[in-house]
């Protein structure tokens, strides 16, 4: 059966910061929710994967942060996981599979990884047993209205059925916007690019 994971990173954020990218001082794009599916080729759901994490450089969320993702400082204080965990539990969901991002995903997760190492904490698992692909630009080719939106409108502007439960900028739900987004795509007759699908 041939399987491939998508996922979806929600990060430390401020008014303004992607229109600075993340350059004033001691704004880092710190993990606090990992969302990921594990799909069949037919791009149906073979498991889930969801974490929240507790940010460490800035521990307490801004409130831009909170509007946009429904993510409470209460809720990650009370179940929030450290980045190491985190990182180590979700890279260990995609080992061995084709791992793929609608956008710069990887980099993000690379930082992290960076920083908690950084800190002398041990990140279980790594990237080399998995492939990192980002399809936005493979999918915005084919349906060029998806190319101003975010992964969690993409069912939107494709006309698709709401896929779940959830809001935009939950990164579970962005998952399966996301993954709504391939199936339309495949249904259309279109091939993912080369490298996403490993036979196991």
């Amino acid at each position: 059966m041939s399987t491939f994971v998508v996922f979806d990173l929600e990060s430390t954020s401020w008014t303004a910061a992607l229109e600075n990218d993340w350059g004033a001082p001691g704004q880092l794009r710190e993990i606090v929710q990992i969302g990921a599916l594990r799909l069949r080729e037919d791009c149906s759901v073979v498991e889930e994967y969801e974490a929240l994490v507790r940010p460490v450089t800035n521990p307490q969320l801004s409130p831009y942060f909170t509007e946009l993702t429904g993510i409470d400082q209460e809720t990650v204080d009370r179940e929030g996981i450290s980045a190491a965990e985190a990182l180590g539990d979700f890279l260990g969901f995609c080992r061995g599979e084709s791992v793929l991002s609608y956008g710069n995903d990887m980099v993000v997760l690379g930082e992290n990884v960076g920083w908690a190492r950084a800190r002398g904490q041990e990140v279980k698992n790594g990237f080399l047993a998995a492939s990192f692909l980002n399809i936005r630009p493979w999918l915005n080719s084919l349906a060029p209205e998806t190319a101003a939106v975010n992964v969690g409108r993409l069912w939107q502007v494709l006309d698709l059925p709401r896929p779940g439960a959830g809001k935009e900028h939950s990164a579970l739900f962005d998952c399966y916007s996301f993954a709504a987004a391939i199936k339309h795509l495949r249904g259309a007759g279109f091939s993912l690019p080369e490298g996403c699908l490993r036979r196991s």
